[in-house]
């Protein structure tokens, strides 16, 4: 899963934030130093891609499963390191909703370990023939997919994220550079030693994973910058993360934005079906960005809604509603016009009465960032016809908004959940890591 906006809460600075201020020419060659430092690193990362085009996918699944093992080896370090992390989140203050996306504890590692063992088993996405077709003069095309070369991952507090994008790259032969947030430092680089560890000792270069060595800014601005090096960008995190990404790149970027996730209880939703998805899509984990943040309820299933306001709050979730909802519940707060579009990343909930289908669609439409939405209903039609208009990365029926995940869709782990248009659109798994390239076999044919 990916991160998102953190309204509640402002970003721990990094040594560079608070670093006294520079004479120009310090921060001349501060930049500088950065722009070697990445040029350094992706020239490293690009000498591998060869060593991983050559790589079997029987050599790419052993290493994998080495990397796994690595990490499971330096489990001890790998916590301890995470407890460092967690002691120093805890002093500066960071929410509990971020708190909680740090946190590794035995289970959660394990977890880790059994996403990268599950991508070493997945097909193959290199190699495959995505079409193929012959022209009148006997020219034969094959459209086959390819890695995509060197990806640079951007990521704040999650350090799964280290061992989800390692494994993604790897499988899909690409190499990556890894740049974690300053909260899960310690953790993001004993995750990285093992993983590359890992590859070495299966036969693949160490070198195809790598992580920035330090927090400076400078570094960041130097992976964006970085055309020619870098084929790729994949921000995961805060709206102001994805946005610096989008807007100071000068290579591709796969944009991910905030997961404010909708979920309507349409007029014929189960009242009971209602209730356990609604507590689940909010309250199983509220710090993961395919956590339901508004519920539209059809003013034709209001007579249902108490109970599962009721179930809500028992869970400790504290609710924001529309007069309508106020009316139902005395303990709802009256909503502003800015909680239809916060994604609070916590046990807060929006709740909106809504007159019909049309206007939860107007409302998604107008609030929603295009990440993952929601219908409970036992009416056929009204769900086709909101899978069908509901512009979202991801949209389901009858399930929990909390299956936004990678490994939910058979992939194993993702590195984030891409809400733009161009190349890859909901979960990033090893597919959509490559491109493709053009095979054309002919015999001598000449054009006209």
């Amino acid at each position: 899963m990916t991160e998102t906006a953190r309204p509640q809460t402002s970003q721990p600075k990094s040594a560079a934030d608070t670093a006294p201020e520079r004479a120009p020419a310090d921060i001349d060659a501060a930049d500088d130093r950065a722009r070697r430092l990445i040029a350094q690193m992706g020239a490293a990362a690009r000498a591998c891609l060869g060593r991983l085009a050559a790589a079997t996918s029987d050599d790419k699944t052993h290493a994998l499963v080495a990397a796994a093992r690595a990490i499971e080896a330096d489990a001890e370090a790998i916590l301890a390191a995470n407890a460092r992390d967690m002691a120093a989140a805890e002093a500066r203050g960071l929410a509990p909703a971020l708190l909680d996306r740090l946190r590794l504890d035995t289970d959660r590692l394990a977890g880790i370990v059994a996403a990268v063992d599950k991508v070493a088993h997945l097909p193959d996405p290199v190699g495959r023939t995505l079409a193929s077709w012959q022209q009148p003069n006997g020219l034969a095309f094959e459209r086959v997919a390819t890695p995509l070369g060197v990806v640079g991952v951007i990521y704040e507090s999650r350090p799964n994220v280290t061992a989800d994008a390692a494994a993604l790259c790897v499988k899909a032969g690409n190499a990556v550079i890894l740049r974690g947030g300053s909260e899960a430092v310690e953790t993001n680089r004993a995750l990285h030693a093992a993983f590359a560890k890992g590859l070495a000792s299966a036969g693949l270069p160490g070198e195809a994973v790598q992580l920035v060595p330090d927090q400076d800014r400078r570094l960041v601005a130097a992976l964006l910058g970085a055309t020619g090096v870098v084929d790729v960008i994949v921000p995961r995190g805060g709206r102001s993360l994805v946005e610096r990404v989008e807007a100071d790149a000068r290579v591709p970027v796969f944009a991910h934005l905030e997961g404010l996730c909708h979920m309507l209880l349409d007029a014929a939703a189960d009242p009971d079906r209602a209730r356990d998805l609604a507590l689940n899509a909010k309250m199983r984990r509220t710090g993961i960005c395919g956590a339901l943040e508004t519920l539209l309820v059809h003013k034709d299933f209001a007579p249902h809604l108490p109970p599962i306001l009721d179930a809500l709050k028992a869970a400790g979730c504290a609710l924001r509603g529309d007069a309508g909802v106020c009316a139902l519940d005395a303990e709802a707060t009256p909503a502003s016009e800015a909680d239809w579009a916060t994604e609070y990343l916590d046990a807060i909930l929006a709740v909106r009465l809504v007159d019909d289908l049309d206007a939860a669609l107007d409302h998604i439409a107008r609030y929603g960032s295009g990440h993952t939405d929601a219908i409970v209903t036992e009416d056929r039609g009204a769900a086709e016809r909101f899978l069908a208009e509901v512009d979202s990365a991801i949209v389901l029926h009858n399930a929990s908004t909390q299956f936004a995940d990678g490994g939910e869709f058979g992939f194993g782990a993702e590195i984030g959940i891409a809400t733009g248009r161009v190349h890859a659109r909901g979960p990033v798994g090893p597919e959509q890591l490559t491109t493709f390239k053009y095979k054309v076999r002919g015999s001598g044919q000449t054009r006209p």
